[in-house]
């Protein structure tokens, strides 16, 4: 069991989750592929039906106070427009015309984090990603959606304070997942006693780094957390930009599953975020039976 046992009802349907699955799937911003944009309801609603156990959402704030399913920086290519989201009113927000993946104009639209809560109500696990870019509004939009309770993880580095000083605080329990590159992080994060913490998110920029290691995995385990990877590639232009030293998407796709997901099992990682999630479903598939 993942978390504190005094928060087991809460965090009851994603150790159910675990139990049955062994290794979770997270899919990335949904599947967002043909003329499927990111971020918006059907592209969860793809993602499930590609073998995703968990879904990821970012979020960032309109000027006038909106909070948005939307990573910002992809306003260019998704929206066509030079400016950030959060320099524009909701009205301008939702006027725009979207691009699909293809970069052709399509009739979807951004959607607000309620109407993607709103369509999540069989129990779909998801991750609340740059909740931080929402200017604290994240937890208001959750206490409207009381379902959302025992299916939302809140992410955030430790240097976003005010995430974390929010939900130490605030009287439901959702469920976070400090992102850490050190254990020194994940010590620091448990000292935050009265936030929900389930699991880590480990980064390791090479095979050097200390959380590149079955011994950090190990110790996660044993403060009864899960360990999340990104296997989701940003660029392979430049090596920095790696999330966990290479044992990613591209490596599964081009060398084969076992060299970059397998890999990550091999460890111990539990819950893999993937832009591939039926490729990763197969793996699993074959390598467990579920």
């Amino acid at each position: 069991m993942f978390g504190q046992k005094r928060f087991s009802g809460v965090n009851s349907r994603l150790n159910a989750a675990f139990a049955d699955k062994h290794v979770l799937i997270a899919a990335h911003r949904g599947s967002w592929h043909g003329n499927v944009i990111q971020n918006t309801s059907r592209a969860y609603r793809a993602a499930i039906m590609m073998g995703a156990d968990m879904l990821e959402t970012d979020t960032t704030i309109s000027k006038d106070g909106t909070v948005y399913s939307l990573h910002d920086g992809v306003e260019p290519v998704l929206l066509g427009l030079s400016w950030n989201a959060m320099h524009l009113t909701q009205a301008q927000i939702e006027s725009q015309t979207c691009h699909n993946s293809l970069g052709v104009p399509c009739l979807q639209k951004v959607e607000t984090l309620d109407t993607v809560f709103d369509n999540l109500k069989n129990g779909e696990l998801i991750n609340i990603d740059r909740s931080w870019r929402a200017r604290g509004k994240v937890l208001e939009v959750l206490d409207r959606h009381p379902h959302m309770l025992s299916q939302a993880l809140v992410k955030a580095p430790l240097r976003e304070r005010q995430v974390l000083e929010q939900l130490n605080a605030h009287e439901k329990k959702y469920m976070f997942m400090p992102i850490c590159y050190s254990l020194s992080d994940v010590k620091e994060a448990l000292a935050y006693e009265n936030i929900n913490t389930v699991g880590v998110e480990l980064i390791a920029k090479n095979r050097d780094s200390e959380m590149f290691s079955k011994e950090a995995i190990r110790y996660i385990h044993e403060q009864g957390l899960f360990c999340w990877v990104n296997a989701l590639v940003i660029t392979d232009y430049d090596p920095e930009e790696a999330l966990y030293a290479g044992l990613d998407d591209d490596v599964s796709i081009n060398e084969g599953p076992e060299k970059g997901w397998g890999a990550l099992m091999d460890m111990g990682i539990d819950l893999i975020q993937t832009d591939w999630p039926s490729l990763l479903r197969d793996y699993r598939r074959a390598r467990f039976g579920v």
